[in-house]
């Protein structure tokens, strides 16, 4: 499973948002957590109101550990996660999961690889003496590595060489981000696929899948205390490792426009214009990336949000049109606005409408009601994500492996409902500025009939290759 996890600070940690000045409710109440003597940080929460528990172990690395030759080694070590150990035959650790009545599945992005089973909460120790068990004793044969690279190798084929966005966002990466390991795709380059050895992976395995490099984070109807003991019973019986040298990418400050343009099969052009913006450094001290969580909310976090009501339905000038901006990252960001114009306009009418858009607001400001309305969607989002284990499991994994730590969550939902109009129109008139802005263009190329069965081809073998 590839993801580029970007949940926002908005979406992130709306599970605990309180109304404006009001005080928000302490999360220490039910959350415990403790450090092995192998290093291996252990997070609990514990949540009664159904016989349930979710088991997430977060590493701390990702596609931005990699180096040019071995891209996407991250998330093949992920498929090879589910190939077996000495104890745990090919495919079983899924089988004992879904034999329980549970679930599982893993995913891998720019920042880390996280691996989770959703289970009856009697369960909870049996999943973990098995995630233990591949933490350390994972097999990592040729010849089942020689089948798993061909699924991934279709995986790519189908969800990136096959989906024209796709191919734009992975080229437009490639040319914002000049020394930033960011430019590369978390799926890897093809040709360094098929170059890939199992010798690759398994260094990869051996030098960060070790207690001192992951988090343990556990939610549910559970006791913490005999959470604390399993985890020092399966986790902690397993030798820390020291650790590589993790080297600091400093992204040289751009100095003007970037454009680039992709051809590819698709039936709409495509415009995304993404301008370089800060990342969360200083939960307490920052203030622009709570500005601009807050502006992406306005421009595009609701129907009635400023930019579908524009261009979409008043101008007419897009079909779609959607923003994102993540500042929860261990690297850089981006501010990204993506649209597709309506038949019978052109990329550059609709580019300069989105130009206009954000003048607007950078002139002008937005309301208190915008800034009001924002708010309102997010409590909204509060109740669903109060009722989901895995949504708090995965806000205190993404907070804890990125390293903010989840008692930073009540700062970063106060600072929130401190951003007022004049921040938003501050960071509006700071950051959409041409010399920091990359715009990608795709220009439509027709598809034959035997293209598309190629792709369908593609999608079944992808699918029977498994889940992950």
């Amino acid at each position: 499973m590839r993801l580029r996890i970007a949940l926002g600070l908005l979406s992130l940690l709306s599970l605990l948002l309180t109304p404006p000045l009001a005080v928000a409710a302490p999360v220490t109440d039910n959350t415990f957590e403790t450090t092995l003597a192998n290093g291996m940080r252990v997070v609990v929460r514990e949540d009664h109101r159904a016989p349930t528990a979710v088991q997430m172990v977060w590493y701390r690395v990702g596609s931005i550990d990699e180096h040019d030759g071995v891209t996407g080694v991250a998330h093949v070590t992920e498929h090879m996660m589910f190939k077996g150990t000495p104890r745990v035959g090919p495919g079983e650790f899924n089988r004992r999961v879904a034999s329980v009545g549970g679930r599982d599945n893993a995913f891998t992005s720019t920042d880390y690889t996280a691996y989770f089973q959703q289970v009856p909460a009697s369960q909870l120790k049996a999943v973990m003496v098995l995630e233990a068990d591949r933490m350390r004793h994972l097999t990592l044969e040729p010849i089942g590595y020689s089948k798993e690279i061909q699924v991934i190798m279709e995986e790519r084929r189908m969800r990136t060489d096959d989906q024209s966005s796709a191919r734009v966002h992975e080229a437009m990466n490639a040319v914002a981000w000049q020394a930033h390991p960011y430019r590369r795709p978390v799926i890897g380059w093809m040709s360094d696929l098929e170059q890939m050895t199992v010798a690759d992976v398994r260094d990869w395995y051996r030098r960060w899948y070790v207690p001192n490099n992951a988090t343990l984070v556990v939610v549910g109807d559970v006791n913490h205390q005999q959470v604390f003991g399993w985890a020092k019973q399966t986790y902690g019986a397993i030798p820390a490792r020291a650790l590589p040298a993790r080297k600091q990418y400093e992204e040289p400050v751009q100095t003007g426009q970037r454009q680039l343009e992709v051809k590819a099969p698709a039936d709409l052009p495509l415009l995304v214009m993404g301008w370089k913006a800060p990342r969360l450094n200083d939960p307490r001290k920052d203030m622009d990336p709570y500005a601009l969580e807050m502006l992406a909310q306005i421009l595009d976090g609701h129907d009635a949000a400023r930019l579908p009501t524009a261009l979409v339905r008043e101008q007419q000038v897009a079909v779609s049109i959607d923003t994102s901006y993540d500042s929860t990252n261990r690297g850089p960001s981006m501010f990204m606005v993506q649209a597709s114009p309506r038949p019978g306009h052109t990329v550059e009418q609709l580019e300069q409408s989105i130009r206009g858009a954000l003048a607007e607001v950078a002139n002008k400001g937005v309301t208190d009601q915008e800034l009001a309305r924002a708010r309102s969607q997010l409590r909204a989002s509060e109740v669903y994500k109060k009722d989901s284990v895995m949504g708090q499991a995965m806000e205190i994994g993404m907070l804890e492996t990125l390293g903010y730590g989840w008692q930073s969550s009540p700062l970063m939902l106060e600072k929130l409902n401190q951003v007022t109009a004049a921040d938003v129109q501050r960071v509006a008139q700071s950051y959409f500025k041409d010399d920091q802005l990359t715009i990608a263009r795709l220009v439509p190329q027709p598809l034959d009939a035997a293209a598309l069965a190629a792709r369908a081809k593609r999608a079944e073998a992808v699918q029977a290759g498994g889940r992950h």
